[in-house]
């Protein structure tokens, strides 16, 4: 089942992946969050959980670099988690200034949810797909996240 993309606006005709990217982010970002309303969660806070279910006890600042979220965002959804019964956190016996981060028994209970969410979100997506066109989005994707991460890193010279 394929459909003919629209027309991007002229001002992004020659950016014409870009475009795309930013319309599919849009889209699967919008579907994932509504599932996740369903289990009172803000889009993001799955990724923080996920982390924890792999590995329960994670720093603040781990979490941080595991997720890929910025600082801000972190903070808000742990604080947001914590009240919401989800996780705790204490200052760390080494360093009090260091957080470490815990699930509860209401947090680790999401897992399932959690995992169920993602795999009817990645059959949703790939529905249309064959293997060989899923294998092929994912090492494009990944090579265009590594560009665009990689030139974010550059100096204003280079």
């Amino acid at each position: 089942m394929s459909e003919t993309p629209p027309e991007p606006p002229s001002a992004a005709s020659e950016g014409r992946l870009s475009y795309a990217i930013f319309q599919l982010a849009r889209v699967h970002r919008g579907y994932a969050a509504a599932m996740l309303r369903a289990m009172n969660l803000h889009p993001g806070q799955e990724l923080l959980l996920m982390q924890l279910f792999d590995h329960d006890g994670r720093t603040q600042a781990e979490l941080l670099e595991k997720a890929g979220l910025d600082h801000s965002t972190v903070s808000k959804s742990l604080r947001r988690m914590q009240e919401a019964g989800l996780l705790t956190r204490e200052p760390a016996p080494h360093d009090r200034r260091v957080m470490v981060v815990r699930l509860t028994d209401d947090g680790r209970a999401l897992r399932k949810p959690i995992t169920d969410m993602w795999r009817t979100l990645e059959q949703i997506s790939v529905r249309d797909l064959t293997p060989e066109q899923i294998e092929a989005f994912t090492a494009s994707a990944h090579t265009i996240e590594t560009s665009v991460r990689n030139h974010g890193r550059r100096t204003p010279d280079e």
